[in-house]
């Protein structure tokens, strides 16, 4: 399908073109960065939800909760589920999906199921583009939910305008709700399954860990406490993220973050095609092939080679 006529159904809320795109952006097809380019102009007007937090803390039944609550608001959703990847087929090992059933006749809520494919941080490569993607196609909100790695994943606070990090009762001692990680990019802490016995005490450890933390906040991330399964806390929190937007709106963070965002993506797009330009051009020529022999046989080191790769590659960029 032409990109032009791809992005014309998806500025309509055409799912069906939606999802084509989506699937170009995860394929890499050229014409992907066509039509999110003829989209970006029709971008930034969602607010997006990073939902993070170790495995069992019940992310996707909590996602699927607030977006009932939602649309009880009359708030359009769009869902990205980042899920590990298959080590044979590459897609979507989990489906997130299959927890998210009793939205999937609801023609305003969007459902995407996308796997890691080996990308580090809780989120796949193409996360960003497919947000921009549901962004454009005018969803009021944009909820990113990550793998369920554990504490390596920051890397939702790149995308999302506010991060919610999920966490339950016996996850962890004392010391566990004091490391580094995904404890320290939440804009909300929820503690899920408050049925569960050492709810209050959990919320007493992470308000402890705040009072530890040294950085100056005019935003103290609040805990709450919340039952997925019976939607206790789920309008509290919904509240909540809606308060913490207006908090970025009226303190200028919001535009910070836009540009530091921007900033953010150019690099990454322009590192990105630099070094498959880089490898392109090397892969399979003799002078590659005989560097690597060389390293192997440790008559070379791999820091040499690829300073003088690189430089060899910006002389032939300038000519």
């Amino acid at each position: 399908m032409p990109a032009i006529k791809l992005v014309k159904g998806v500025l309509k809320g055409n799912r069906r073109d939606l999802a084509r795109l989506i699937t170009l952006i995860e394929n890499e097809h050229s014409s992907a960065a066509t039509a999110l380019s003829m989209l970006y102009k029709h971008t930034g007007n969602a607010h997006i939800v990073g939902v993070t937090g170790p495995p069992g803390s019940g992310k996707s039944t909590l996602v699927t909760r607030i977006t009932a609550e939602y649309r009880k608001r009359s708030k359009t959703i769009g869902i990205v589920c980042v899920d590990p990847s298959s080590p044979f087929t590459g897609g979507a090992l989990l489906g997130d999906r299959i927890r998210m059933q009793e939205h999937s006749l609801d023609k305003d809520v969007y459902v995407r199921s996308m796997s890691t494919r080996g990308h580090l941080g809780g989120l796949a490569r193409a996360t960003s583009d497919a947000v921009r993607a549901i962004d454009a196609s005018g969803k009021d909100i944009v909820i990113v939910e990550t793998v369920g790695a554990g504490q390596s994943e920051v890397q939702v606070v790149e995308v999302a305008h506010t991060v919610i990090v999920a966490d339950v009762p016996g996850a962890g001692d004392d010391i566990q709700a004091i490391k580094a990680g995904i404890m320290e990019i939440a804009d909300i802490f929820v503690v899920n399954k408050a049925d569960y016995p050492g709810a209050d005490r959990k919320v007493i450890e992470i308000n402890a860990m705040l009072d530890l933390d040294s950085r100056e906040r005019s935003w103290r991330p609040p805990v709450l406490l919340t039952n997925a399964l019976t939607g206790e806390g789920i309008p509290e929190l919904v509240d909540t993220i809606g308060a913490h937007m207006s908090y970025l709106q009226e303190t200028g963070l919001l535009k910070q973050k836009g540009l530091q965002r921007s900033r953010d993506e150019l690099e990454q797009i322009m590192e990105y095609k630099l070094t498959n330009e880089l490898f392109t051009r090397l892969r399979g020529t003799p002078e590659y092939e005989q560097a690597i022999k060389k390293i192997a046989g440790r008559n070379d080191d791999p820091y040499s080679v690829a300073e003088r790769l690189i430089a060899d590659f910006l002389i032939s960029v300038r000519e």
